[in-house]
């Protein structure tokens, strides 16, 4: 007979079990992070795409092995106008733009890493509002950093100045200069005149790639968001009175009873999408104070440095970036089979030291795709005075010939 029953269920206890975690379960035991590595690098996996902006916007690749990655020069096709009998084809001298070559890129030679440590495993297990924000902020890091890295890229494309052994033909011609549209405003002042003339470069820039035969494929603009916010209230007077009907008068987005504060928000101009980026390089990345990754990507790019007119007197004017105008073939970013997890306890210190990796590589493969949008009080900006700026012969001074060893390198026939 069985033993005394719960009153309320009439059940016994001796057939009433416990469930208890074993370790066969994977929660403790042997292989504590049978449940916790999965769950969690899912989680980071998912914050990094819906976090990171600018890896959508740039040519990317993921290795399977391997460290680079070419990428064909394209437009070399020889021309002989008048091809004579006898004559071979290549072989006159006129005939120098048929050999195609290529631009390599390769993998940073060191992955990037966000960690943590915690005390109790267990409790991130069941806890999954603790654990999803974890990792949230873990994915957060690497977007962040890697939207950094690709921004500099860009920034370092607006700079880099046609090769001289380049085989495509007049292809120094489509390389644009940097376009000044503010006389002596820093973004973060930017006006209602500073973002007439941002839309008008952008008018320019798609004129000057129809000149110059370059194909116009999708094509971004990347402001800081104060430049956003201005260039989407234009037609729309400061002062407001009852006369004022807030729909009308915006030119390149919806009515302004739509919010659009949100980092995903674009505005949309002659084709171009607008978008805004709190990761335009700024305050004046290095090796020593921001570092974001290995020596090319940390520029002196602050906006209270100096850009040089490019006067033989070597005087230095004011310098803030407003932008840049880009197509999605102006730069390369790869990747390394993606992201891996490890999660390791260390008995010693009693924590739980969990780490996401990623191995990514960043190459410029088309800069006359790019142009920088910059505000300077004086002088006339070049990309050869943009190149001087980055490689820090200004206030840094810590970074000279960095574009000759990084970005400028790695644009180079192979």
């Amino acid at each position: 007979m069985a033993a005394t029953s719960f009153a309320s269920g009439n059940v016994p206890y001796t057939d009433f079990t416990l469930p208890r975690t074993a370790a066969a379960d994977g929660i403790s035991g042997v292989n504590p992070n049978k449940l916790w590595l999965p769950l969690w690098s899912g989680e980071v996996i998912h914050a990094y795409d819906q976090y990171n902006m600018f890896e959508s916007m740039v040519t990317t690749k993921s290795l399977t092995g391997g460290v680079t990655w070419e990428f064909p020069v394209t437009g070399v096709v020889g021309l002989n106008p008048s091809w004579n009998s006898g004559v071979e084809l290549g072989s006159y001298s006129g005939d120098t733009n048929s050999t195609s070559s290529s631009f390599k890129v390769s993998l940073d030679k060191r992955p990037m890493a966000a960690h943590f440590e915690t005390d109790n495993i267990d409790a991130l297990i069941t806890q999954w509002d603790f654990r999803s924000e974890l990792a949230r902020q873990s994915g957060i890091t690497l977007a962040n950093t890697r939207d950094k890295q690709l921004a500099v890229a860009l920034l370092a494309a607006c700079a880099v100045s046609p090769i001289t052994n380049d085989p495509r033909p007049n292809i120094a011609s489509a390389f644009q200069n940097p376009a000044i549209v503010a006389a002596s405003n820093t973004a973060a002042n930017c006006d209602s005149g500073d973002a007439l003339l941002l839309l008008q470069e952008i008018e320019n820039y798609l004129v000057a790639c129809q000149e110059n035969d370059v194909m116009v494929g999708t094509v971004y603009c990347v402001v800081r968001p104060k430049v956003f916010q201005v260039i989407r209230a234009l037609g729309i007077p400061r002062t407001m009175s009852n006369n004022v009907n807030l729909s009308q008068g915006t030119i390149v987005g919806p009515d302004m009873t739509s919010g659009m504060n949100g980092m995903t928000d674009s505005l949309d101009y002659m084709g171009v999408k607008i978008v805004k980026s709190n990761h335009l390089p700024a305050t004046g990345y290095n090796v020593t104070a921001n570092n974001i990754g290995s020596s090319k990507y940390n520029l002196n790019a602050s906006a209270t440095s100096y850009i040089a007119t490019g006067n033989t007197t070597g005087t230095y004017t004011g310098f803030s970036l407003f932008g840049m105008i880009f197509q999605t073939e102006a730069v390369a970013g790869l990747s390394l089979q993606g992201m891996k997890v490890d999660s390791i306890a260390d008995v010693r210190r009693n924590t739980q030291f969990t780490v996401a990796s990623m191995m990514k590589g960043t190459g410029i493969i088309k800069p006359e795709l790019c142009k920088a949008l910059i505000g300077a009080s004086a002088g006339a900006a070049t990309r050869t005075v943009l190149s001087t700026h980055l490689n820090g012969n200004s206030v840094s001074g810590a970074l000279t010939n960095n574009l000759v060893n990084g970005f400028a390198a790695e644009y180079a026939q192979v």
